[in-house]
């Protein structure tokens, strides 16, 4: 039987990022346990926390049930899954040499606050270091907290029934003192320390009590509405305006919670296409490895030149797979404003990341928020102002020497 207490503690006087229903569904399952009644917790099939691997390397990683801070032994009989173990499998797809990119597979109310925000860091650090995409799709549920974790992703899908947003936070406070009077009982607490059983379930919620939990959630609010806005390149008060609100399917395309109504098999042939196109997927052969100091920032493109060695041949494939997921950044966030860009023909001309950002500021430059159509470029050298990629440059030279 899970420690009932335990559960309470967790629950009640502390905030939390949960859909109101999944709330309720708590609180009805709890309630009965409290007053003495006995219930089970076997009626909710606990989660696959299997991770598979699509021929294509998309690693399916499970963002799944109630979501804590430590599952422990409660996991498998209450359907809760820990941050910490959400953390782990996407760190083992991120390292994983077979896997090219990570597609959560999102299906959760939300839960506790304790370890969310540690573990969308730990995403955002994770995908820094590998370059590999990181997608998500709410199949059928991804709010409060499990959309926290979902608007880490570079692309986000939506069943046309399934749910996204919830962006709020929410306490509570169970009063049993007028349970224990009936009952004879009578409750006295003997401590230092002017907050040391504020919120406790057997006096009424003091005043002072109140506004230190609000200015709690409120803190914990503002946190969630700037992570939200900066991941979905939306303003602060756009967020604030949804009110916590649920959007379904096509409500949550145009409300700018995600970017496009499709199932997880969609997501996954979607994704497959992207890591199809040229320069992302097929082993590079007959390219020439050029000094950072030459082609910092530059495409290579294929040239006649003699074989590689294999660790060149390695780190410029990585260059260009960092390259690639940038310019995939930047098409996914100027699609969101109208502006259509094919990261692969951009790849294919050679246009760097820089100049694609102005292509589509450009454009944009008309609208108030155009600067926030991408994330500001990581330091590089003094952009050059041809484009052109070194080496077809020197084969081209070459040539009319001849």
């Amino acid at each position: 039987m899970p420690n009932i207490p335990h559960i309470a503690a967790r629950l009640y006087g502390t905030p939390l990022l949960v859909a109101r229903s999944k709330l309720d569904v708590i609180l009805g399952a709890l309630g009965p346990r409290l007053a003495g009644q006995s219930i089970s917790f076997d009626g909710e099939p606990a989660p696959s926390a299997d991770v598979a691997v699509t021929p294509d390397g998309i690693a399916i990683v499970p963002v799944v049930g109630t979501l804590v801070a430590r599952s422990g032994y409660l996991g498998a009989a209450s359907g809760l899954t820990g941050y910490g173990d959400i953390a782990d499998a996407i760190e083992a797809a991120a390292t994983d040499p077979g896997v090219r990119a990570i597609l959560l597979d999102v299906d959760s109310s939300g839960g506790e606050v304790g370890g969310l925000f540690d573990l969308v860091d730990h995403i955002q650090a994770i995908r820094a270091q590998c370059g590999k995409p990181i997608w998500a799709v709410a199949d059928e549920a991804a709010l409060s907290a499990a959309y926290a974790i979902a608007c880490t992703a570079d692309r986000i899908y939506v069943t046309q029934t399934g749910e996204v947003g919830s962006i709020g936070v929410v306490a509570v406070h169970r009063d049993e003192s007028g349970a224990d009077t009936q009952a004879g009982l009578a409750w006295t607490f003997v401590h230092a320390g002017a907050c040391k059983v504020d919120g406790n379930p057997h006096q009424p919620l003091s005043d002072s009590a109140r506004v230190a939990l609000q200015a709690d959630v409120d803190a914990l609010y503002g946190r969630f509405v700037d992570l939200v806005a900066k991941c979905r390149r939306k303003s602060p008060e756009a967020i604030r305006s949804t009110e916590a609100a649920v959007y379904r399917g096509d409500q949550a395309v145009s409300a700018g919670l995600a970017d496009k109504v499709g199932t997880l098999r969609v997501a996954l042939a979607d994704l497959g296409a992207v890591l199809a196109r040229p320069t992302i997927s097929r082993p590079i052969a007959a390219r020439k490895e050029v000094p950072m100091s030459e082609s910092q920032g530059d495409v290579p493109a294929l040239a006649a030149v003699p074989q590689p060695p294999a660790q060149a041949n390695a780190d410029l494939e990585q260059r260009l797979r960092a390259e690639y997921s940038e310019i995939s950044a930047i098409s996914a966030q100027a699609a969101r404003l109208g502006v259509a860009i094919d990261p692969a023909e951009a790849m294919a001309k050679g246009i760097r990341p820089e100049a694609l950002r102005r292509t589509v500021l450009d454009q944009l430059a008309e609208r108030s928020d155009a600067t926030d159509v991408v994330a500001a470029a990581p330091p590089v050298a003094t952009p050059k102002a041809d484009t052109e990629s070194p080496i077809v440059r020197r084969a081209r030279e070459a040539a009319s020497r001849k």
